[in-house]
């Protein structure tokens, strides 16, 4: 079996790689993919790519590994960013993170290694099981909740999962530090990273800004109409965000953004309630291994809306656009455009992009 881990700088990754090269000696190769943003928008803020590549040859070096950088600037603009744009100019709110996975890790840089391993090594914290008699392979959360990152992975194909080695599966992030300070790597107190997959350490405003300029419009309180302030771009905001609205005598909640007439719809917390959902409807649901017409009426099924530990028991029926689901408890961050996974604890099930509500203009 030959081994291709990918390593980041980070922590995580650095651990992985050396659980893989004590298994598999002599049978790891290391790659950092280097990403366009990382220059194109340097100017922007502090790009961390050097001080990256620097830890990953140095964790290379204590692993006895071979790195090698693989350039996938191109390949990130067509299959990420530009989907990201695209979504933000249609009014809903991009997962660039689940296409990362699916469309570069686990897609284009296992196109590029042009059949030179069989299994990509990433430092993701979640399990992967194969069935040696043929079934599918099948994806379960990491026993660390906070850091489960099976959300991210739920858009993955079958064969993309079933060559993915996740060898933190089984730890929880204290674990992984504790072997890093063990195997005494030089990023054992790095900090996680944070925000999206491509823009490191740049804003996701300054980005969104940049390809997307601003353009001043009204936030308006959702209940009355009443406009509340002004924005630079109903772009730059999400359903149930509360941050960067400027506005007083807070908390307020985005409830709705509208692209088109640029205008904001924004709830005092007070109120907010009123315009949380149970309910919201997907388009086509992407399964890692069984059809989603057997959650149907499942009563185990349960989503996340976000990364996170957050779980909300659901059930799904079809609908005309796709399927319906209703939660057991309403959640004020239901944004078109994001993935509801789903999952049968601890084993995830698929993903589905949430649909826009068909009773707002």
């Amino acid at each position: 079996m030959r081994y291709a881990a990918l390593v980041s700088g980070g922590v995580d990754s650095a651990v992985a790689l050396h659980q893989v090269a004590r298994q598999a000696p002599g049978q790891v190769r290391a790659y950092y993919l280097k990403i366009w943003l990382e220059e194109e928008l340097s100017f922007l803020g502090s790009c961390p790519w050097e001080e990256d590549l620097h830890h990953a040859r140095a964790v290379c070096a204590s692993a006895g590994v071979p790195l090698e950088v693989v350039p996938l600037q191109e390949e990130y603009y067509q299959r990420v960013v530009s989907y990201t744009l695209d979504e933000l100019r249609a009014g809903r709110t991009p997962s660039p993170d689940i296409f990362c996975n699916q469309r570069i890790k686990f897609g284009a840089f296992f196109d590029a290694l042009r059949g030179e391993a069989d299994r990509i090594v990433t430092g993701h914290y979640a399990r992967v099981s194969r069935d040696e008699g043929g079934g599918p392979a099948r994806l379960a959360m990491a026993p660390d909740p906070v850091k489960d990152q099976t959300y991210f992975l739920s858009h993955l194909s079958q064969e993309q999962l079933s060559r993915a080695e996740f060898p933190l599966g089984t730890l929880t992030k204290a674990q992984v530090r504790e072997r890093a300070a063990e195997l005494n790597l030089s990023n054992r107190d790095r900090p996680d990273s944070q925000g999206i997959c491509f823009l490191g350490k740049i804003r996701y405003s300054d980005f969104v800004r940049h390809y997307l300029g601003e353009q001043e419009g009204p936030i308006v309180e959702h209940e009355t109409g009443r406009e509340l302030g002004r924005h630079r771009g109903a772009w730059f905001f999400t359903v149930g965000q509360r941050q960067g609205l400027g506005l007083g005598n807070g908390p307020w909640y985005v409830t709705d953004r509208n692209i088109e007439t640029n205008l904001v719809r924004v709830s005092h917390a007070e109120r907010v309630l009123h315009q949380t959902r149970e309910t919201f409807e997907v388009g086509a649901v992407h399964a890692l291994a069984d059809p989603p017409r057997g959650w149907v009426g499942s009563g185990s099924l349960q989503l996340k809306l976000r990364h996170g530990p957050d779980l909300i028991p659901c059930r799904l029926e079809p609908s005309a656009r796709g399927f319906r689901v209703t939660m057991d408890r309403a959640d004020r961050g239901v944004a078109p455009g994001q993935f509801a996974v789903f999952y049968d604890p601890p084993e995830c099930l698929g993903s589905a992009m949430i649909l826009p509500r068909e009773d707002l203009p």
